[in-house]
Order: C-alpha cells, then sequence, then structure tokens
C-alpha cells in the first residue's frame, strides 16, 4: 500500500494551476454528520472563531457563512447542522438546511473521520450527494487522532463508495493539510470577482454571533439532554456613548421548568459560571469589555412551534 504521504498527493492531484493572473470566486458548504468537525475546521481555514464548537450533537443550527480571501481566489464557506434523523420541527429545519445547499454551490466538502466504518449517517450522505452534480472533495478530518495505516485505509474504503473529485485528510485541530485544502478546492471554483470586501470574515450579524457564543458555553457546562431544548435570544446589545462597554441583556429559552432550575444552578451559580465563560468569549470577538446579564424562560415544547422556531430566527428562506 502505498504511504500516506504518497497517497495525499494522489488525492490532491497535484497543484492548482492554470490560473494565470485570474481570480477565482465561489462558495463551498461543508457537511457531515454530527461533531465530525465541521464548524473547527471553517473557524481554522478562515483564521477565525466564528461558528460555535462543542462534543454535543446540534452545536450548528443555522446556515453560517464565512469568507476566505488571498491573493489568488474568494471561497465562501458555508457551515450547516450535521445531517441525521430528525426528530422534530426544529431538526427537520437542520436538516433542510443542511442538504439544500448541495445543488447551490460550486464545491462540496464531506467530512468525516479516519476509519474503514461507514455508517448509516455517511451512506446516508453519499445517497444525497449521488444526485447532484457538484465536485465533493472528501475530508478526512481527525489524522492527529490515528496511525497513518489507519488513515490510508480509510482512503481506500471512501474512494471504493463514491467518486470523489478529490480526498484529503487533514486535522482541523492542529490545522495539518489544511493549506493543501485550501489548494483543492481552488481548482474547481469559477474565475470571477469577490462577493464580498477582501476584509470580510463572515455575514452574520454580530448580534447572532452573540447568541451563539452563549449557548456554545451552555452547551459545554450542562447535562447531555439540556442543551439540546435551549436556545438564546439577544434582548439588548448597545454600546456605551463613551465607549469602550457594551451592554448585553441575554434570556436563554428552555422546555422545562427542571430544566431551568438546572440551568440556573444552586443560588445561581450555574448561570453565572456560563454568562462568565460567555462574557470572555464575546469580548474576544467585539474587542470591548462586556456588561453580560442573563435570564431564563421556559417555552415548552418551542422545538415543535413553527412560531418559536421563527422568532427564535430558524428561518429556511
Amino acid at each position: 500500500m502505498a504511504s500516506l504521504d504518497e497517497m495525499i498527493n494522489s488525492a490532491l492531484g497535484g497543484s492548482a494551476g492554470g490560473q494565470g493572473d485570474s481570480f477565482k470566486s465561489g462558495f463551498v458548504t461543508i457537511i457531515g454528520r454530527p461533531n465530525v468537525g465541521k464548524s473547527t475546521l471553517m473557524n481554522h481555514l478562515i483564521g477565525q472563531k466564528i461558528a460555535i464548537t462543542s462534543s454535543k450533537a446540534q452545536t450548528t443550527r443555522n446556515r453560517i457563512q464565512t469568507v476566505f480571501t488571498d491573493e489568488e481566489a474568494q471561497i465562501v464557506f458555508l457551515d450547516t447542522p450535521g445531517i441525521n434523523k430528525a426528530k422534530n420541527k426544529l431538526g427537520n429545519y437542520m436538516v433542510n438546511v443542511a442538504t439544500g445547499t448541495l445543488s447551490e454551490v460550486d464545491v462540496i466538502l464531506f467530512i468525516v473521520e479516519a476509519s474503514t466504518f461507514v455508517g448509516a449517517g455517511e451512506r446516508h450522505i453519499i445517497e444525497l450527494l449521488s444526485k447532484v452534480k457538484t465536485p465533493v472533495i472528501l475530508v478526512i478530518n481527525k489524522i492527529d487522532t490515528v496511525e497513518k495505516q489507519a488513515v490510508a485505509e480509510a482512503i481506500d474504503t471512501y474512494k471504493g463508495l463514491y467518486d470523489f473529485a478529490e480526498i484529503v485528510p487533514v486535522s482541523a485541530l492542529r490545522s495539518r493539510n489544511t493549506d493543501e485544502l485550501i489548494t483543492a478546492i481552488k481548482k474547481y471554483l469559477p474565475y470571477g470577482p469577490m462577493f464580498f470586501d477582501a476584509d470580510t470574515v463572515t455575514d452574520q450579524p454580530e448580534r447572532q454571533i452573540v447568541a451563539e457564543l452563549i449557548r456554545e458555553q451552555a452547551l459545554r457546562m450542562l447535562d447531555q439532554e439540556i442543551p439540546h431544548g435551549i436556545a438564546v435570544v439577544i434582548d439588548r446589545m448597545k454600546q456605551r456613548e463613551e465607549g469602550g462597554l457594551y451592554d448585553i441583556d441575554a434570556t436563554i429559552v428552555c422546555e422545562r421548568d427542571s430544566h431551568k432550575g438546572i440551568i440556573i444552578g444552586k443560588q445561581g451559580a450555574m448561570l453565572k459560571k456560563i454568562g462568565t465563560k460567555a462574557r470572555e468569549s464575546i469580548e474576544n470577538l467585539l474587542g470591548e469589555r462586556v456588561n453580560l446579564k442573563l435570564w431564563v424562560k421556559v417555552k415548552k415544547d418551542w422545538r415543535d412551534s413553527d412560531t418559536l422556531l421563527r422568532n427564535f430566527g430558524f428561518r429556511e428562506e
């Protein structure tokens, strides 16, 4: 069997080449089952944290758009929710968001882990990919956690399942081979001008990113089941006239009275912990000090309410 380095070179198919002085630009969607590292990869590719990350499923709920620009190309990345079987209307929304991008973009990045085991989730995605004509780059992530031989075997396994345009092994967390991935993507982009200014990193409103940073800390600190049933709404976000400080009021919405008690914690300890960590992340984003106040409200079964889903920003259009 060829070495991993040889297989990487073969998968990349050599340099992008042939671009000359012309500029390329296009849209790239990132898909995969939950928890394969889609958001982590996107954050590392653009060099800035925009999408939240955690070890729990349903971390990404909306389509998040970020922008990578260099002297050769502008790549607009769409990070999508993990594709799995929906259990409620929010789940249906998330699956529709993820699958709805496949025919709209110039390149699809299909993220998997370095394993020869191909589960039902991966096979379902491959079935979806077989229905579109968009070039698909298979990204085998987390190569820092396995031996090179395991990566080579995973490449062989997936080669037998689909005719991928490229196969690129990476470690999103360690930024290994991410430059090679950018090079591979550029090969399939059309020639054309930028869609965004060169210094644009995301089209997401600051309020939305702030809400997600709060939800990220809740995901990381709360019990396994509770985070699936929470949303975060920014009630107020205003910079003081003298500058240097943002006042932010936010509400964490949950589905059960019992969940509210857990989120608040004994004498407010858990809510304070979530707020402290979230404030640090928000200050890093805004570059200013933040006065963050959090509240918790119960909206029973909001994940199955069309009205509440729209109110909380989950709109497929």
